[in-house]
């Protein structure tokens, strides 16, 4: 329904927006010509991703407001790992997709918000209020359907500066064009690990399950899911290119080739087994 409320330059800028997302995602952002730079319009110059994969986020030095008002230091909610994304409550383009698509990812997992990680949206736009946070998250965690998950759910808002100094340490580039007085940014999500390490960039505005399940799983170290998650685990790995996590067919040969081994000398045991007791 959003869709069709939006003006023709909106939907331009939603297909540009999202093409810059996946373009930084590739990292061909780095190697565009100048003229072909120059093509871009005005107010999508310099918006992108830049991966700092490995790199600490500095949590216990930025400090928001949550969605009942009270300064709460980002540090507060890294005891787990962390699904997180950027939006703005008056956007027009992307955002409601972007968080749609979180939902939607999440409704695929036997997780939840609360237990094994936390979800944590900020807005970009420092007009958006606690109140303005409140109204989203309510209706995104009646969309999901768990409403038990509730406090593992938070949408930030916070100060220019904290804004802009989470987003440079992320990679997270966007500006504010004041024409259309929207804020032009890409879609992705960030997993991080506990530590406030950043683990992972998934990006689009969708999400498939299984790769933000075996992000967690990275994040965690493992320290989360079942002995069939980390074998999955290691069985995969994320492709850079294809921005998805992949078979990995060589460790999926050294486990099949384990497995036999395995079951092959427990064969072996029991027939020598048998032959000692028929002796």
């Amino acid at each position: 329904m959003h869709f069709l409320s939006l003006t023709a330059r909106s939907v331009l800028n939603v297909s540009l927006i999202v093409f810059v997302s996946w373009i930084a995602g590739n990292k061909w952002i780095h190697v565009i010509p100048h003229a072909a730079a120059q093509e871009i319009p005005a107010e999508l110059q310099g918006v992108g991703i830049s991966e700092h994969l490995g790199e600490q986020i500095s949590i216990s030095e930025l400090t928001f407001k949550d969605e009942l008002g009270a300064s709460v230091q980002l540090s507060r909610y890294f005891n787990k790992p962390v699904v997180f994304f950027f939006y703005y409550g008056h956007c027009k383009t992307i955002c409601p997709y972007i968080v749609e698509g979180v939902v939607n990812s999440l409704k695929g997992l036997d997780w939840m918000p609360g237990n094994q990680f936390e979800v944590i949206g900020l807005s970009i736009d420092p007009r958006d209020s606690p109140e303005g946070s409140k109204r989203k998250k309510d209706a995104y965690l009646r969309n999901y359907g768990r409403l038990e998950s509730a406090g593992g759910w938070h949408f930030l808002t916070g100060e220019e500066t904290q804004i802009q100094k989470l987003a440079s340490q992320l990679g997270f580039n966007y500006r504010y064009d004041s024409v259309d007085q929207q804020y032009a940014h890409s879609a992705a999500l960030f997993v991080l690990t506990p530590q406030g390490k950043i683990s992972r960039y998934l990006y689009g505005i969708e999400y498939p399950s299984k790769d933000l399940r075996f992000a967690l799983l990275e994040a965690s170290n493992g320290n989360i899911g079942t002995v069939a998650d980390r074998l999955l685990l290691f069985c995969f790995r994320y492709d850079p290119q294809a921005k998805k996590y992949s078979v990995y067919l060589s460790r999926l040969m050294q486990v099949g080739g384990g497995s036999t081994v395995i079951i092959f000398g427990a064969y072996l045991a029991s027939f020598w087994r048998r032959q000692r007791k028929g002796a």
